[in-house]
């Protein structure tokens, strides 16, 4: 049972961001530091990606580790209506599958981003320069 009432949890969850997030934004501040330019949430493309890379057409995904599942302690999942939060969480993972097939055979490389990496400025500019450096499938 839900220690609040249905009125205040979806205002709570009404306020969650769905684009310029603190990690989006971080993200950005990073590519953009690193001499890379982009542009933002391309409606055009599946899934809507929150960076979009032409030149080297790439997209990034910058997930929130709770909403998107990733494997980190971030991942916890409610101890209240675990019914509904599994169902949402299982359409999440499943609509980033499927919108990562869509581009993949559109013929874009996709990265995925975890809220928790962005700890690790160091290593994931590594990892960007590494996925930057290699050649376009197209």
């Amino acid at each position: 049972m839900d220690k609040i009432s249905p009125e205040k949890r979806s205002w709570t969850m009404a306020r969650v961001k769905g684009k310029d997030t603190q990690p989006e934004k971080m993200a950005r501040a990073l590519l953009h530091g690193m001499g890379y330019r982009f542009r933002l949430q391309r409606a055009d493309l599946p899934g809507k990606p929150d960076i979009v890379l032409p030149r080297f057409r790439t997209v990034v995904f910058v997930h929130g580790c709770f909403w998107h599942r990733h494997s980190c302690k971030r991942a916890t999942t409610p101890a209240s209506n675990t019914e509904y939060w599994s169902a949402k969480f299982a359409g999440t993972v499943a609509r980033d599958a499927m919108n990562k097939s869509l581009l993949e055979m559109k013929g874009w490389r996709v990265l995925t981003i975890w809220e928790c990496e962005l700890k690790e400025v160091s290593a994931l500019q590594a990892r960007l320069r590494a996925v930057l450096r290699q050649p376009t499938m197209s």
